[in-house]
């Protein structure tokens, strides 16, 4: 397929024309976080032509996903697969003529450097404040774009980040919503919702790697598709009192406070307190006595009632089937090991 075929309904819109395909064509994009919103944008961003796209997730496809991200389908939720891999598979087969990285990993303060590497752009496709300030503080250090994304029930908000000359999330919200926030997992979300908010940002994107900044959006735009209520708040520049844009404080890039054991949603505990290569082979003979295992390349499932293990190669676990950490990390180390 040539390259005017394919993309001649953008090359034909003035905004992007020829000479803008082609910068899409050599732009680099990174997505962290391929769940709802994530799902959406790697899908428009590919259809689009963005030449290189790097997609990190630390999390594995479920039924329940099915409902709102996109990217994903029923052999995907049966075999469990990383969601970067089963993202990444479907996006060569609608666009084989882009380049796409998926990384199954956690984004932490010892991987950023190595995972956001070479990018021109940052898309959150997050679901959590922790691994969304770890992406402004690197950002902002780094004088890179980014924008933020997120849905949950009938609301989305979305936000373009540009360090030096926009407000920076820690502007905005200096300190992350204290409190029982909402989650997918308690409040639900609507898939139409998840759609809109990440096409306004695909949107945004497009505009920042064709180089037509003067387009961009200054608000932090939130939409609640549910209520018909809407808001667009002016974001101004960066504040001087600001922790990283003003004082230069990265203390999440520094891994302050950061937990090595944390909560992932659906009665699910994440270990990760340190990368160590573990051979999916061996363990699942040590398991099969204990339980129900099976494994592929990618991740090994072990079901001990109540519980169900999720183990990737570097040692990382989901346990589902408690919250508590304390009860995760004993289980960690009776059936994995420490």
């Amino acid at each position: 397929m040539s390259f005017e075929e394919r993309y001649s309904r953008q090359v034909l819109f003035p905004g992007i024309g020829a000479q803008g395909q082609r910068r899409l064509g050599k732009a680099r994009a990174i997505i962290v976080g391929c769940g709802a919103t994530g799902s959406v944008l790697a899908g428009l961003l590919a259809r689009a032509g963005v030449g290189s796209l790097r997609i990190i997730d630390r999390d594995y496809v479920e039924p329940s996903n099915l409902q709102r991200q996109a990217l994903f389908d029923e052999a995907d939720a049966a075999a469990s697969l990383p969601k970067a891999i089963a993202a990444a598979r479907k996006l060569a087969a609608f666009n084989s003529e882009i380049v796409v990285e998926p990384e199954v990993a956690d984004l932490t303060p010892e991987n950023i450097e190595r995972l956001l590497s070479g990018a021109q752009l940052l898309l959150d496709g997050t679901d959590n404040f922790e691994t969304r300030y770890l992406l402004n503080d690197f950002a902002v250090r780094s004088e890179l774009p980014w924008i933020y994304c997120a849905a949950v029930g009938s609301y989305g908000a979305t936000m373009n980040i540009l360090p030096g000359q926009t407000a920076c999330l820690a502007c905005i919200f200096p300190e992350a919503p204290q409190g029982a926030l909402e989650t997918c997992e308690t409040a639900g979300v609507l898939g139409p919702t998840v759609s809109l908010i990440a096409s306004v940002a695909a949107g945004e994107a497009l505009k920042l790697l064709v180089g037509a900044r003067e387009q961009l959006r200054p608000t932090l735009l939130s939409w609640d598709s549910w209520s018909n209520q809407s808001s667009a708040l002016q974001t101004g520049g960066p504040r001087p009192d600001c922790r990283a844009c003003g004082r230069r404080e990265f203390i999440h890039l520094a891994g302050e406070g950061r937990p090595h054991i944390t909560l992932c949603g659906r009665n699910s505990v994440q270990i990760h307190e340190s990368a160590r290569p573990v051979d999916f082979a061996v363990i699942s003979e040590r398991l099969k006595p204990h339980g129900t295992v099976r494994h592929n390349e990618f991740v090994l499932k072990f079901w001990y009632e109540p519980y169900e293990f999720t183990l990737f190669p570097d040692g990382r676990a989901i346990i589902k089937g408690t919250s508590d950490t304390a009860v995760a990390r004993s289980l960690y180390a009776r059936y994995i090991g420490s």
